[in-house]
């Protein structure tokens, strides 16, 4: 199996490196020759701060990591709570710092929910379009943040929600007796 396995990995999330751009690949010798030609050609290497950073990270992995995945965890799990009780499932991610939010009951196309809840809240969301068909009719919200800017992006969006929804349902009358 040694002789069959590559294992590519990159620093970006797991170290919150994500603009250093550095990661690694291991490999049966011949596997990498072939990975270095290609390479070479391609890509000159990682700026020698990139790969300072990632090698400090690589040496207090654990300990970085099991923290950082906690602050995450609460950050995911309080937007994940608060965008459905604003009416926006939500998938539960295993890894990463995003959420992929459904916002078809606004009746809006991802596009125009995103572009929309930035006009009007000053909130950036990623059109689930973007991702490919099977993404439309939901958008890519980042708890990669602190949350206190988690915690008022939430409300911003509960906000558009409601008044989106509002707006669907129609004018309401008021009965005067």
């Amino acid at each position: 199996m040694r002789e069959r396995t590559i294992l590519l990995h990159g620093l970006s999330k797991a170290f919150a490196m994500t603009g250093f751009r550095i990661g690694y690949a291991c490999a049966p010798a011949p596997l990498i020759e072939a990975m270095m030609k290609i390479h070479q050609y391609s890509i000159l290497c990682a700026p020698t701060p990139s790969q300072e950073a990632a090698t400090e990270a690589l040496k207090g992995a654990e300990a970085t990591t099991s923290e950082a995945r906690e602050t995450y965890r609460i950050r995911r799990d309080f937007l994940r709570r608060r965008l459905e009780e604003a009416g926006l499932p939500t998938t539960n991610p295993a890894g990463a710092f995003y959420l992929f939010v459904d916002v078809r009951g606004t009746g809006l196309s991802s596009k125009d929910f995103a572009l929309r809840l930035l006009e009007e809240e000053q909130v950036a969301v990623v059109p689930g379009g973007a991702f490919g068909p099977g993404g439309e009719g939901f958008v890519r919200c980042s708890y990669a943040t602190a949350l206190d800017r988690i915690e008022v992006a939430a409300e911003r969006m509960a906000r558009f929600v409601g008044r989106i929804k509002g707006m669907a349902q129609g004018p309401r009358l008021a009965v005067v007796r």
